[in-house]
């Protein structure tokens, strides 16, 4: 008979093992962990023969590397791990989430300027006449798994519509609105306030669906006055002025990996 080890041993050599397979990975994707450039543009340098590791060019895009030891250099010149930069900007209506609009349109990116940070990217979208809370990171994978609708990582928005919305209303963008052919269901819907002619309601959603709250009020015969995100997860959007971009503070980082669960797939 086998004799069996104890369980402590058989746990640590484990973590160590996976910890050591999440080291190893293909070299385009290494290129884009270290912040270099995106997994597209890295296939294109390794392509052309300008990537080298430990010293010899490798040319193959399904090569894998170890992050922990692999001395990898482009055009001659070895990469760093890039520093992890995590800010929120308010963005103001008329600015498209693009980097480089082919209209020549102002772009979120003017409001980042005194950021000389390459590959700073937002985490998801607002369309040009939305407004409010926009996270920008050379962090590929924090921004992956915020995004991913498995995590649920709830965004909350204070949205002008032209009608005071009855509870009716408020029952069918909960329980679901078909429109065109897709089910768009928010998570919560309430009414924040009214005047006479039109009113503010509060709307979440745990999915990014393109332009869900506007085609759900549009279902409902409603239209949409402004639409401003006031904040993604438990982080808040609070006074900061519009326009206006700040670093997140350590506390707000920690409470969004909370809420993605990004700590739970740590330990496990």
């Amino acid at each position: 008979m086998r004799e069996r080890r104890p369980p402590h041993k058989t746990r640590t050599r484990t973590r160590s093992a996976d910890d050591a397979a999440a080291k190893r990975v293909t070299l385009p994707r290494a290129l884009s962990k270290l912040g270099y450039c995106s997994r597209t543009q890295a296939e294109r340098l390794i392509a052309e023969g300008r990537v080298a590791v430990d010293g010899r060019i490798v040319g193959d895009v399904s090569a894998w590397v170890d992050l922990a030891t692999a001395r990898i250099s482009v055009d001659g010149v070895v990469i760093a791990a890039e520093a992890k930069i995590y800010l929120m900007l308010n963005k103001p209506r008329g600015l498209v989430t693009t980097r480089h609009d082919p209209e020549g349109r102002p772009t979120v990116y003017d409001c980042l300027r005194e950021f000389d940070i390459p590959h700073l990217s937002p985490v998801g979208r607002l369309d040009k006449a939305s407004e409010g809370l926009l996270l920008f990171t050379n962090d590929t994978e924090f921004a992956q798994i915020l995004l991913d609708p498995i995590t649920h990582v709830t965004k909350t928005y204070h949205v002008q519509i032209d009608r005071i919305m009855d509870d009716e209303a408020f029952t069918a963008m909960t329980s679901g609105i078909r429109h065109e052919g897709e089910l768009l269901t928010a998570t919560a819907a309430r009414r924040l306030r009214q005047g006479d002619r039109n009113s503010w309601i509060e709307v979440e959603l745990d999915e990014g669906r393109n332009r869900q709250i506007r085609r759900m009020l549009e279902a409902l015969g409603t239209e949409c006055l402004r639409l401003v995100r006031v904040a993604i997860g438990g982080l808040e959007l609070g006074e900061l002025p519009k326009g206006a971009v700040r670093a997140l503070s350590d506390t707000e980082l920690q409470g969004l990996r909370r809420r993605a669960g990004m700590e739970r797939m740590k330990r496990n």
